[in-house]
């Protein structure tokens, strides 16, 4: 018997688009705000969960063609190639540098190596969660 959620994939539309732009602010007010890769990483995984509920998991991994261990690896290597980056100039492990730029569209503005850092972090923290909710759903 099918269950007839036609109002559940509707507002999951519409939600998951709020989630995903909630995760991306938090994701990038991260090092001047509380926020980051780690809690920007759980909202968006979360986003990505919500589909896998109210969607058939064919259907998602159709759309969304990721392997989600793949995606906390890459997120991990990332987050790790940052640290030793640094080491390739001569600084401490995991030290961070910033610069201001004046970009065309935003205007002056601050860019810094702790936002790969937490790009890092969030691909990992991604990829972790939906991977762990994906086992625990084929269990029987």
């Amino acid at each position: 018997m099918k269950i007839n959620d036609v109002i559940l994939r509707t507002v999951t539309r519409i939600v998951v688009f709020i989630i995903l732009t909630f995760g991306v602010y938090l994701f990038l007010s991260g090092h001047n705000t509380p926020g980051g890769g780690f809690i920007g990483g759980l909202v968006l995984a979360s986003a990505i969960v919500l589909l896998y509920l109210s969607n058939d998991i064919e259907k998602v991994q159709k759309s969304l063609p990721l392997d989600f261990k793949l995606v906390a690896a890459s997120g991990v290597l990332l987050a790790t190639g940052t640290g030793l980056g640094s080491l390739l100039f001569g600084v401490p492990f995991m030290s961070q540098t910033f610069a201001y730029f004046d970009l065309p569209v935003f205007g002056k503005t601050e860019l810094t190596t702790v936002t790969i850092f937490e790009a890092g972090v969030a691909l990992a923290v991604v990829g972790v969660v939906v991977t762990i909710i994906l086992s625990i759903s084929e269990d029987e």
